[in-house]
């Protein structure tokens, strides 16, 4: 069987617990999985699964190279069984033409665009109002099978640990992890209420630290959280590995973040996320186990961007304008924030 998902980290994160349904039901599956540079980094060493790395920047030179590796690797067949196509843009669409398959299972009619359609012979239910995760999920049902258990087990090795384990001391005082940016920038909060909200975790007895790539954005709002700030954070933005931000997120008691890569791997990992959320919807969204310390201002942005209720847009429909975020504020992130204290009361310090 091959998996095309070429992107994005949190949407990868999403496969794995089809990968384990699949394995779970066929534990002698040979399962490989087309998937982008940043992606593979984050998921190798996931047990039983041979990855095969397409660069979108490649083109059709690309695509084509693709199909040689296909044709010359030892662990994948000349033509695969089923390819599951879990990505319904037309650079995948494309690619998908080059990955020889007998079954091919591709989104509903609903979800489809691009020619999607064109590439696919077989599709799974149409069941709008659905978390991401679960529509991936539904991928195995085409196939006889259902996905009842939902479960990651990322791959994190003992070194990510070790290196995670050392940036501050295992001790009672919790840990309020911030991950700012999203790489759809509209999604991004402002660097004085994240300074805010963090100001408050600590007169609450709690650490804050700073995470996040190498990128120049993040580095320049994690300066400016970190100066409009009275306390002090640990800011470890751009010192991690992809291998050692699954650990990392591990480590904190809550994590800080809009939708992200970070909101999903955080999830993935056990850990519980205060989601900032007005340009996406986080009951599709949003951290899969667990959304009661998300703030959700969706609605509030589809009155005011679209004149209409959330409940009358089409299902995932983003309101990435400029402004959306101005919409959750300093007292939603502070308020989120004290939900979570109000469940785990022993974590006031």
């Amino acid at each position: 069987m091959c998996l095309l998902r070429l992107s994005a980290l949190g949407d990868v994160t999403h496969v794995v617990p089809l990968v384990r349904t699949l394995q779970s039901a066929w534990p002698h599956i040979r399962l490989s999985w087309v998937i982008g540079k940043g992606e593979r980094r984050l998921l190798e060493g996931l047990e039983g699964v041979d990855f095969i790395e397409y660069d979108k920047k490649s083109g059709l030179g690309g695509m084509r190279a693709l199909r040689r590796e296909l044709r010359a690797s030892p662990t994948a067949p000349q033509r695969f069984d089923v390819l599951l196509q879990m990505q319904v843009a037309a650079r995948a669409n494309l690619l998908s033409a080059f990955i020889p398959a007998r079954i091919r299972v591709g989104y509903d009619r609903a979800r489809s665009k691009d020619g999607h359609g064109l590439f696919v012979n077989r599709r799974i239910p149409d069941r709008p109002g659905i978390h991401v995760l679960d529509a991936i999920g539904s991928f195995c049902e085409p196939l006889g099978l259902r996905q009842d258990e939902v479960r990651w087990d990322l791959p994190v090795p003992d070194d990510a640990r070790e290196w995670a384990a050392a940036q501050w001391p295992a001790d009672d005082v919790p840990t309020l992890m911030i991950s700012p940016c999203s790489s759809h920038v509209r999604r991004n909060w402002h660097a004085d209420r994240y300074a805010a909200v963090a100001d408050h975790a600590i007169d609450r007895g709690w650490r804050v630290v700073l995470c996040g790539g190498r990128s120049e954005l993040e580095r320049r709002t994690s300066d400016a959280i970190t100066a409009a700030m009275r306390g002090a954070a640990l800011d470890l933005v751009g010192k991690d590995t992809l291998k050692q931000l699954p650990a990392l997120l591990e480590r904190a008691e809550l994590v800080m973040t809009p939708d992200s890569g970070p909101m999903h791997i955080a999830n993935a990992m056990g850990t519980k996320v205060l989601g900032l959320h007005a340009a996406s919807n986080p009951a599709r969204s949003g951290p899969y186990s667990d959304r009661r310390y998300c703030v959700d201002r969706y609605d509030d942005a589809a009155r005011k961007y679209l004149g209409k209720p959330a409940s009358d847009l089409k299902w995932g429909s983003k309101i990435e304008h400029d402004g959306v975020m101005d919409l959750v504020t300093v007292e939603d992130g502070i308020a989120a924030f004290e939900r979570y204290l109000a469940d785990h009361p022993r974590r006031t310090a």
